[in-house]
């Protein structure tokens, strides 16, 4: 009796020793799974937040704008820093003369430059076959004839040597000022195509010399009369207004614009650069600092 209930016993124990044994193994793999479970979900909420910055943070767009001299150059910096909150990262490429701005611009060295006028960048357009576009007017600068030696255009002398620029576009309209002020005639219809062979009549046998914009200032001393804009007789301390002997009409077809290419003037920096260019910062400096030279052509 003893013997068959002591093996029911050891055959009952083992049995619940068995499920036991079960029962902890099958445990043992839940907290396992349990485990690498939130192991996974810590790896992947760690990879996530890691990777969260790269999905939000954008760097600039890097953007290079060729320019001259102030007031250009003035303008621009003060549209750099707004441009910056625009997420357009600009850098300001001060070049020494009046060609390397535009060849910079149509060899994409540079996304835009800013320093001429659209008769000019038309000029260059023929000339090189590129594809260069008024982007933003914005401003007119004022043209005018200065002389050191006198006071009116009645003063000039027989063969006086009246200066301009040697490109094209400021030929015709340094010529065409000329002739609005009665110095000379021109053959009807040239405006601001003109050369000096469609002088009709030149009544004083005046002298012209064609120079570099850049040597305008310089020829103060040597010419009679010099054409040039603000941007070269503001340095010298002459004003449109208050010094020239004569200015340009208001009709002015010379307003000085931003500029880019054909295949880039859409992008969305040049039309933020655009917008910042035209924008009441820059409007309130030309006020302020040059308004005896230079007129908003922006609302």
């Amino acid at each position: 009796m003893y013997d068959r209930n002591n093996r029911e016993y050891i055959q009952y124990t083992g049995g619940y020793l068995q499920i036991m044994k079960k029962s902890m193994i099958a445990m043992l793999m839940l907290l396992v799974l349990i485990v690498a479970a939130c192991g996974n979900n810590s790896n992947n909420s760690n990879k996530e937040n890691a990777e969260a910055p790269a999905a939000t943070a954008t760097e600039p767009v890097k953007i290079k704008v060729a320019t001259l001299i102030p007031p250009m150059t003035e303008i621009l910096d003060i549209v750099k820093p707004l441009l910056l909150e625009d997420g357009v990262d600009m850098e300001i490429v001060v070049l020494s003369d009046n060609v390397q701005p535009n060849e910079a611009l149509a060899n994409k060295e540079v996304d835009a430059n800013f320093f001429q006028h659209l008769p000019y960048m038309e000029q260059f357009n023929a000339s090189k076959g590129s594809k260069l576009v008024g982007v933003q007017p914005v401003y007119d600068a004022i043209y005018g004839g200065y002389s050191k030696k006198y006071k009116t255009i009645e003063e000039l002398p027989e063969g006086a040597k009246l200066v301009m620029a040697n490109d094209p576009s400021n030929i015709g309209r340094s010529l065409q000022m000329f002739a609005n002020a009665g110095l000379i005639k021109l053959k009807d219809g040239v405006g601001i195509k003109a050369t000096q062979a469609d002088i009709t009549e030149n009544p004083k046998n005046f002298k012209f010399e064609e120079v570099d914009l850049l040597m305008l200032a310089r020829m103060m001393d040597d010419g009679d009369l010099v054409a040039m804009t603000p941007a070269y007789a503001s340095p010298l301390g002459l004003t449109p207004k208050k010094d020239a002997l004569i200015t340009e009409g208001e009709d002015s077809e010379f307003t000085i614009t931003l500029v880019a290419r054909e295949d880039n003037k859409d992008s969305d920096a040049i039309q933020k650069l655009a917008k910042r260019i035209s924008g009441p910062e820059v409007k309130k400096f030309l006020e302020d600092n040059y308004a005896e030279i230079a007129l908003p052509a922006f609302k």
